[in-house]
């Protein structure tokens, strides 16, 4: 992936949500614009979005629902703590429901659709093991695996982007020490390599994507178990 210039993606982000606002309340696009630009957000932002919406825009033919994709795709970070009001640490699963509750008090959307915008958004809590358990509609199953490999399309950056990347994640880190944030980063990175399975799940994502991708994990989960020492 290349980097997304924000003069074009801003022109993208406001294409694909037109398309999609019908779907939506008057104040959702306020709401998340809101919630991307929360200060303490430094991957998990509009440029984190807008670089899915590039990877819509180039395999979109693949899309059986591009409308849907496009929902999941501006919903799934809606919600992005690091704590919980504890001081806790904040799983991952907890901001994916978060978003999810966020998608459906905003939407107009009912019955299967919503249902499966929901289903796309709780993919991102499990990339690895999401599986569509429902057809919603014929090609749902294919359109989620879409939808996973979107989200991790970030892994094949140049480089120098996946290593910024990682730094904007650490950032989001707060009160996590170095040493924890490097094995619980290890931990996921080693589940996302997953031995020599592909990283991408669609045929045409894979092709685009998965050499890339496995060479930056490697190099990152290296980098990380040094630094954890």
């Amino acid at each position: 992936m290349t980097g997304v210039t924000e003069e074009s993606a801003e022109a993208r982000r406001l294409r694909y949500w037109g398309r999609i606002e019908p779907a939506h309340e008057p104040d959702a696009f306020a709401a998340l614009d809101s919630a991307y630009r929360q200060p303490h957000r430094s991957y998990h932002s509009w440029a984190h979005i807008d670089e899915l919406l590039a990877g819509l825009e180039r395999f979109g033919a693949l899309a059986t629902r591009p409308d849907l994709i496009a929902a999941a795709i501006f919903w799934h970070d809606a919600v992005h703590l690091t704590r919980d009001p504890d001081g806790k640490t904040r799983l991952d699963r907890q901001n994916v429901r978060d978003s999810v509750a966020a998608f459906r008090r905003h939407t107009t959307l009912e019955g299967s659709e919503a249902q499966a915008v929901e289903d796309l958004v709780m993919a991102t809590s499990d990339h690895v093991g999401a599986r569509a358990t429902t057809e919603h509609y014929p090609g749902f199953a294919a359109d989620l695996d879409l939808f996973v490999d979107l989200d991790l399309s970030p892994l094949a950056a140049p480089w120098e982007i996946f290593a910024a990347n990682t730094q904007k994640i650490r950032s989001e880190s707060v009160g996590v020490e170095e040493a924890e944030f490097a094995a619980n980063q290890v931990k996921m990175l080693e589940g996302l390599a997953h031995g020599d399975a592909p990283v991408f799940r669609r045929a045409e994502t894979r092709a685009a994507w998965d050499a890339t991708a496995r060479v930056n994990l490697a190099r990152c989960i290296a980098g990380l178990r040094a630094a954890g020492r």
